[in-house]
């Protein structure tokens, strides 16, 4: 058993194809093949159900995927740790993300890492919370940021900031011109949110809850752009975190009073997998660009 073989499997687990999974890898496809019945033949069981566009996990084959996992991420963690041993500063961390952060902290986090520390690679995956904890689970991501608090005793977390929502309103609507409202204030608003899956909109409902209101949801997005759109258009109303606020012609931004209507940012990290020099590395820019998010916010308020 080589241990480009596991690599391949899984690459053909994840990618749900062997065409996929050779162009993943950097392999012609009939190599990969061969190389997947080879691994199949020494275990003397199918792992996948070959169709005629898909490659489907059989019974042995979804048996065989953690423990293929776990093999590929050990062997990646005592390679970056006999490296940190040697003093080498390099090697490539995998960031996680999610959408409604990555936008505004990344630019200025990344030039700054990538000034540093020139020989190590940084690869950033923007996803919603479920699938960040899952690449952190598999090993797949190295750590993330996201709002604050992650479930699950196998992670590990470290608050960075905490901010605000706001609200968002046409220029024209009638509380645009206050200095702050309460969400109870909105609870007959047509609302305009992000879809479900995002924890920007869990952490919403959940201030909303607290304070027993329900928004009037009329209107679902993945995107704040497309949602500040609709809002200058007056299709109705909605809310960010304070990061995302900015000058926009047709809109209003308005702080949310009350306890509950602010989110925690923070790093996440699997409990026990090892990190590497460059992921500690990574994770002080992180540090150093929160503080300055927090000494802008402070500045500004």
């Amino acid at each position: 058993m080589e241990i480009h073989q596991l690599r391949y499997f899984c690459a053909v687990a994840k990618h749900g194809t062997f065409t996929r999974a050779s162009q993943a890898e950097h392999v012609a496809q009939p190599s990969l093949s061969q190389q997947i019945l080879k691994l199949e033949a020494e275990l003397g069981a199918r792992l996948f159900d070959r169709l005629p566009r898909s490659a489907r996990l059989t019974v042995f084959g979804k048996a065989f995927l953690p423990k293929a996992e776990r093999i590929l991420r050990e062997v990646g963690e005592a390679k970056s740790e006999l490296r940190d041993m040697s003093g080498d500063e390099r090697g490539e961390v995998v960031l996680g993300i999610i959408p409604t952060i990555a936008a505004y902290l990344l630019p200025k986090l990344l030039n700054g890492f990538a000034a540093h520390h020139p020989n190590i690679s940084v690869k950033v995956l923007e996803e919603i919370t479920p699938v960040l904890r899952q690449g952190l689970a598999d090993g797949t991501i190295d750590l993330a940021i996201a709002a604050l608090p992650i479930e699950g005793v196998e992670f590990q977390t470290e608050k960075l900031f905490e901010e605000k929502f706001f609200a968002v309103l046409p220029k024209k609507h009638p509380l645009a011109p206050r200095r702050s409202i309460s969400l109870e204030e909105l609870n007959e608003e047509p609302f305009l949110l992000l879809k479900e899956g995002h924890c920007f909109r869990d952490g919403l409902i959940a201030a909303c809850s607290k304070v027993r209101m329900s928004p009037n949801v009329i209107f679902e997005s993945g995107q704040f752009a497309t949602i500040l759109a609709m809002v200058c258009a007056g299709m109705g109303v909605s809310a960010v975190p304070a990061m995302a606020v900015k000058p926009q012609e047709g809109c209003q931004f308005v702080p949310i009073t009350g306890k509950h209507s602010n989110r925690k940012v923070g790093i996440v990290t699997a409990r026990n997998h090892y990190q590497s020099h460059a992921q500690r590395l990574l994770m002080q820019q992180i540090r150093k660009a929160a503080t300055s998010k927090r000494r802008a916010h402070s500045t500004s308020a």
